[in-house]
């Protein structure tokens, strides 16, 4: 250890003596008077031993201050560890949640995690421990690492599902939702992954196959499971989504997912017993040539005829459970039953098949085809030669069944159906509806997507269910003085649930008779455990109820979540179930969790793949911390991009961005009190408004844009204020120098603690900002010339400054369209002025360029003059950046340079050799 402090010490005062690339020209760096060594491990480690010893992120209830409950989703840990897409994440919510702590808010920002699944207890198995140790000992290595990032966490209010602590209240709100008519047990086609050995919910199928496993087929059984009535809040769950603060394409996939159909239910007799079945076109009911069940249907089998016995085994055994949402991409498969159905309005024989098409747990898992006016029928129609029948045709055409290629699924004018002949088909949906009606055959139904959460699975690692079989008394649910129902330790691993191994756990005594009873042996699914995690942290050291409901109300609605949109149909749209569900329960006053939503980016490897395992692109978050620190790491993720786009990983980033971070540490560190310049007093006002803005909006790459600049430009002598405002602007980014440096110049307590400073806008001179941003912006179109024209080494820049009465021209043109946008009324008043008047042509063209580019319309604050002294002045800066030996700055009147003509005010012409 002390050998590799010994060499961190080395590294860091060679950088001293190197200014980094960019570096103020009036101060560089290797000027710095006694410089301090930036050694950031013994930094870092330094203030997060002083924030853990004293509390410093511990918060409590205080009803002077505004509330702000920051929240990431929590995560899986597993046995790898954290990853650099957790430290992304994790970076984004501590950089808003330090934020809005100097902002006056009472921050609840809590971690925990979500500790109970199958991918840990095949893990714990694989590795020869017992889930319980594995995981415990994941979640202390993700602590560790965590705290290695600097991140903010109320660690007092630390949670991890799989604690008897926090899993008896899975069983208490189990009770309480059964109490409430909402639990219910069934007979029921399920899902089932064959290497999970377990029942998978319709959500966790993803095109045919497991959402872990996507390799292994979902299979289809027949079991008795238990159900959360999700369905029971369907209306309601997407009625409130349109009011949600979150990303549009989450939004439509909650819609999608909940998918609210208004419709008719129509019977048909097989067999004589009546099947309904639900439509959105009763209009085309005439054209109906076949019926098609559910190949996972619970009762197909009562459809299958002897003589069809063979076949249809045949075709379930290549059958893979089904979604409503695979169904587009999925190849239509079936085969006849053997039954037929009676129509209900023309008595004709109408032929029943089995496919792999239809859900079974949609509508009645029965579906009418209409091949002529629906394209999934047309093509399994084609593909089993069954007959297709025009009802529907377009308005001034004949449509016949010979020159059909594709389905007709637009409206039209009714035909071939009876008295309905010649309706509109809008109308028709009306009309046979109220047809079937009156005689008793149909009705008016809403149809959803959404289907009732199916929550039981038969594996160790998950709350158990708190109910017990008694042979006399039925189901009889666990008492609530008896919970928390526990897991035993001692089970057996190998094949089928290890709850059945444990003879303590299973055989109990029935509560109400006393007699020999069975215990239940299916855990819950562990989207349960993150359905409700966000109010146990309101209150989680709580044993005598899941959560106080003062506390609840005070910290509820999270006012920020952050995570991946992978979530959007699984947990978020559970989460909101249990709110409302909670809410009429009489336990919580939200009815909605998380109003605003914030979905993170994907980070993708250098090689250009989304980070992963099994691709080998991944990089360890500590790896980078020991080399760069943690400081460095934060501020690079959220450097690269909006934190709401993907982004690629880059050594070199990294190194740029630690180089940033030093040369801000050392400048701070080195930096005398005394009178902040007028330049720099701008600077930092400046950089405090736009920093403070973006942050609210997560435009976090734009921070480090202005920082850099910032640090760029600022001179070696501040005032007491200007100084501390400059630490406390970059200590949501980089905490552990803004400490060190707020400990170097006499900060009272922690930056962390210290309330966000005020900018002043009569102090931002726009013009400094104009000509900064005129030099970035010609550094940056230099580089670029460089780079398109393949210059190796170049040996000289030329910048030809606008003449002079284009700058008397921008003024007029800019002061003119802010009355008025038409081309017409500009150049009248442009024209009035007798030497603007002489180039009419020239200014022409600037008129509409200024339409063009509506940035050109900003306030003018430079003059030829003005700009070649910022020029002049930034040739040192300009030279370093694009690697050019000469800079030369010449007025365009005074060159014959053809490239002169096309300099503009605050855009010089270029000329590169």
């Amino acid at each position: 250890m002390e050998k590799r402090s010994k060499k961190k010490e080395v590294r860091s005062k060679s950088h001293v003596r190197s200014p980094s690339p960019g570096a103020s020209s009036s101060r560089p760096v290797s000027q710095v008077p006694n410089p301090i060594s930036y050694d950031f491990s013994s930094i870092e480690s330094k203030w997060q031993r002083k924030w853990e010893s004293s509390k410093t992120f511990v918060v409590k209830e205080d009803s002077k201050k505004k509330k702000c409950y920051v929240l990431e989703m929590f995560p899986y840990p597993s046995g790898s560890g954290l990853h650099m897409g957790h430290a992304f994440n994790y970076s984004i919510g501590d950089i808003f949640a330090r934020y809005k702590r100097m902002n006056a808010c009472n921050v609840l920002y809590p971690m925990g995690y979500d500790s109970f699944g199958l991918p840990a207890e095949n893990a714990a198995i694989k590795a020869g421990v017992h889930p319980l140790d594995f995981t415990d000992e994941s979640i202390k290595n993700f602590v560790v690492q965590q705290k290695a990032i600097g991140l903010s966490y109320d660690w007092s209010r630390m949670l991890k599902t799989s604690d008897e602590e926090y899993y008896r209240w899975n069983q208490f709100l189990f009770l309480k939702l059964m109490e409430k008519g909402l639990v219910y047990r069934k007979d029921a086609s399920i899902n089932w992954c064959s290497k999970c050995t377990t029942v998978l919910a319709n959500e966790q199928v993803h095109n045919g196959a497991c959402w872990r496993h996507k390799d292994v087929p979902v299979e289809v059984k027949q079991l008795e499971q238990w159900f959360i009535k999700t369905t029971a809040y369907a209306d309601e769950l997407l009625r409130d989504v349109d009011a949600l603060q979150w990303p549009d394409r989450i939004k439509s996939m909650q819609k999608n997912w909940i998918g609210k159909s208004f419709g008719t239910n129509i019977d048909f007799v097989i067999n004589k017993k009546v099947w309904t079945i639900f439509t959105t076109r009763p209009d085309t009911l005439y054209g109906v040539t076949f019926l098609v069940v559910s190949a996972q249907h619970p009762n197909l089998l009562t459809l299958v005829t002897e003589q069809q016995k063979g076949e249809v085994e045949i075709f379930l055994k290549k059958i893979h459970s089904t979604k409503q949402e695979d169904v587009v991409d999925l190849e239509k498969d079936g085969v006849f039953t053997g039954s037929y159905a009676e129509h209900p309005l023309s008595g004709e024989k109408i032929p029943v098949y089995a496919g792999n098409f239809v859900v079974a747990d949609y509508g009645s898992g029965m579906v009418m085809a209409v091949p002529a006016h629906d394209q999934r029928d047309f093509d399994f129609a084609k593909k089993y030669g069954i007959p297709l029948k025009v009802v529907v045709q377009p308005k001034g055409k004949g449509l016949t069944v010979e020159s059909m290629t594709r389905a007709y699924t637009d409206d039209g004018i009714l035909t071939n159906s009876g008295q309905f002949n010649n309706v509109e088909s809008s109308m028709a949906k009306e009309k046979i509806t109220d047809f079937l009606i009156s005689k008793k055959k149909g009705e008016k139904t809403i149809q959803y997507k959404l289907r009732d959460w199916l929550v039981s699975r038969q594996r160790y690692w998950g709350t158990p269910i708190p109910i017990v079989y008694c042979e006399k008394c039925g189901i009889v649910p666990v008492p609530e003085r008896d919970l928390p129902v526990s897991l035993p330790y001692n089970v057996m691993f190998g094949s089928g649930n290890p709850l059945l191994t444990s003879k303590d756990f299973v055989w109990v005594k029935c509560p109400k008779c006393k007699m020999k009873a069975r215990r239940e042996t299916d855990t819950m699914d562990t989207f349960f455990d993150s359905s409700w995690y966000f109010l146990r942290f309101t209150d989680n050291k709580n044993v005598g109820v899941p959560f106080d409901k003062k506390k609840a109300m005070y910290w509820m609605p999270v006012d920020q979540y952050i995570g991946g949109a992978e979530h959007a149909c699984i947990h978020l749209i559970y989460a909101r179930f249990f709110m409302k569900a909670l809410s009429d329960i009489g336990l919580v006053n939200s009815r909605e969790p998380f109003p605003v939503l914030f979905n993170q980016g994907m980070i993708h490897g250098e090689d250009g793949a989304v980070m992963s395992k099994s691709r080998g692109n991944v990089i360890d978050p500590l790896k980078i911390i020991r080399s760069y620190g943690a400081d460095s790491l934060r501020a690079f993720l959220v450097s690269v991009a909006s934190p709401d786009k993907d982004f690629a990983w880059s050594d070199s980033g990294v190194e740029s961005v630690h180089k940033l971070v030093q040369k801000i540490f050392l400048s701070l560190s080195s930096c005398s009190i005394g009178t902040t310049s007028h330049e720099d007093a701008s600077r930092i006002h400046s950089a405090l408004k736009h920093i403070s803005s973006d942050i609210e909006k997560f435009k976090y790459n734009n921070c480090i844009i202005i920082l850099r600049s910032l640090y760029d430009h600022l001179g070696s002598e501040l005032s007491k204020d200007d100084l501390h405002a400059c630490i406390q602007m970059i200590s949501p980014f980089c905490p552990h120098i803004s400490e060190e440096l707020w400990e170097l110049h006499g900060g009272k307590g922690f930056v962390s603690q210290s309330s966000w400073p005020l900018y002043v806008e009569k102090k931002i001179d726009v013009a400094i900002d104009v000509v900064e941003e005129m030099v970035e912006q010609t550094i940056k179109d230099i580089l670029q010339v460089i780079q398109l024209r393949g210059i190796v080494a170049p040996q000289k820049v030329t910048l030809f400054v606008a003449e002079p009465w284009k700058y008397d021209a921008l003024t007029v043109i800019s002061s003119a369209l802010k009355e008025s946008r038409d081309v017409g009324t500009v150049m009248k008043k442009v024209l009035e002025k007798k030497e603007l008047k002489m180039r009419g042509q020239e200014v022409s063209a600037l008129v509409q360029k200024m339409l063009k580019d509506p940035k050109k319309m900003a306030e003018i604050v430079l003059n030829q003059e003005k700009e070649i002294v910022a020029l002049e002045n930034a040739k040192e800066k300009i030279s370093l950046m694009t690697k050019t030996p000469s800079i030369v700055v010449l007025k365009s009147q005074d060159s014959s340079e053809q490239k002169a003509r096309q300099s503009m005010p605050g855009k010089p012409a270029l000329l590169i050799e």
